[in-house]
């Protein structure tokens, strides 16, 4: 009878863990830096992410001194950003702050690139709705 008890419960623990779903695959990333490497760092994450897992959903984030990486006539990576911002899961997403900050209007921006109020808000309200965080750095 113990034997039975156990290999039910076995089964029964068994047919859960087989049955779960895997968490999806949502991350923000947070560029602040001016550094081109950084930029063609994190089109390198987002096209093996998207090589991996073709429905993962991705938000890139920029504020501080990052904006040339979506500002027309100074992204090292321009053609790749308005590619990736064509997909419906990929946004690319830059702090209205740090626009002014930066001396940076919305007509210099890349196409598919959007605006937020506040970067660091954005990052923080991905998180708390589950999100991975991914600071961009070296």
């Amino acid at each position: 009878m113990k034997r039975f008890i156990f290999i039910l419960s076995c089964t029964f623990l068994l047919g859960n863990v087989l049955s779960a779903q895997k968490a999806p695959y949502k991350v923000v990333f947070d560029v602040t830096s001016k550094d081109t490497v950084i930029h063609q760092m994190v089109i390198r994450w987002i096209k093996e992410i998207m090589n991996m897992v073709p429905t993962a959903e991705i938000e890139v984030v920029y504020y501080a001194k990052s904006l040339d990486m979506i500002t027309k006539d100074k992204s090292v990576v321009a053609d790749d950003v308005i590619k990736y911002a064509g997909q419906k899961n990929i946004s690319f997403k830059v702090c209205e702050v740090a626009m002014k900050n930066n001396g940076v209007d919305k007509s210099q921006l890349l196409a598919g690139v959007k605006t937020v109020p506040d970067g660091i808000y954005e990052i923080i309200s991905r998180q708390h709705d589950g999100w991975g965080y991914i600071k961009a750095a070296r």
